[in-house]
């Protein structure tokens, strides 16, 4: 019994070199059996096990090496105040996010310029406004530790839901646009496989961080991960026209309008929602304030 755990302790636990070894191993023995040797082949079940076996030890693996480098990683001063300071954590998410965003404004209208797309200018400008917004918040944080200056942070609080109120209209309009001229945002080639894997990560981060930096108790990052979700939701109205455009039947077009209405439509109320309650919630916190001063 003690020969049989040791032997499948070996061929579960058989070392970083092989399990790295293993995957491709497995992926050429896949990619034989499906191209040259056939489905019902002798090499096909071989390669069948195989990959089952590289995959199981793959996944008991990955734990512990996890585990391990994330002791490494505390180990540096920087990296473990980012992991375990969350005001900091946040801060450096509104810098990565201010960056990330620009050159994808920055990327939207040179694509837009290149391939001759007005929406795609469009949707720049849109974005790059959202960066402003952005930029402002990151002054405050920079000149204040988050948190502190609630008065403060509750006026720029509503002053960036008023400016989503604002850019509301102008999306309103493109949706309007969109609609009427029957065309939406177009991408080249593979291009629209990698907006639209931005775009998916983009929208459930901003989902995420709205409940995680909602703790914090600063409405100056709750204003920063207001603003990622907006433009999350933007990008996904834009990849929804590209694909309709792209794989849709060019036959068919009262059901792209409809689809392009619909989804604009609520996207558009869902974000003129959050501005109305960004605008109440901070002028009832600020209420609060003077009366307690």
């Amino acid at each position: 019994m003690e020969r049989f755990k040791k032997i499948l302790n070996r061929l579960l636990f058989p070392g970083t070199a092989v399990i790295i070894m293993s995957v491709p191993i497995a992926a050429a023995l896949l990619i034989y059996t499906f191209i040259y040797a056939g489905e019902n082949s002798p090499i096909a079940y071989v390669s069948y096990v195989f990959s089952a076996y590289s995959l199981t030890i793959l996944c008991i693996g990955i734990v512990p090496a996890i585990k391990k480098s994330k002791k490494i990683l505390h180990k540096n001063k920087h990296i473990h105040r980012y992991l375990t300071d969350m005001l900091f954590k946040a801060k450096v998410s509104l810098y990565g996010s201010l960056g990330i965003n620009s050159l994808y404004a920055l990327f939207k209208f040179v694509t837009g310029v290149y391939y001759s797309s007005v929406w795609l200018i469009t949707l720049a400008v849109y974005y790059i406004s959202l960066v402003v917004v952005r930029f402002l918040l990151l002054r405050h944080v920079n000149k204040n530790t988050a948190g502190e200056n609630l008065r403060s942070e509750w006026r720029r609080y509503r002053l960036c839901g008023i400016i989503l109120m604002l850019m509301n209209l102008a999306l309103g309009g493109m949706v309007v646009l969109v609609v009427h001229e029957n065309r939406g945002f177009e991408y080249a080639g593979y291009l629209i496989y990698v907006m639209a894997f931005y775009t998916f990560y983009t929208t459930v981060i901003a989902v995420v961080n709205i409940m995680k930096y909602k703790k914090l108790g600063s409405p100056v990052m709750s204003a920063a991960k207001a603003i990622n979700l907006a433009t999350a939701l933007v990008s996904m109205l834009a990849l929804e026209t590209a694909m309709l455009s792209q794989f849709g039947d060019s036959d068919d077009a009262l059901f792209r309008r409809i689809m392009t209405g619909a989804t604009g439509g609520v996207i558009c109320v869902f974000i003129l929602g959050m501005a109305v309650f960004m605008i109440i919630r901070s002028t009832k916190q600020l209420k609060k304030i003077r009366e307690n001063v």
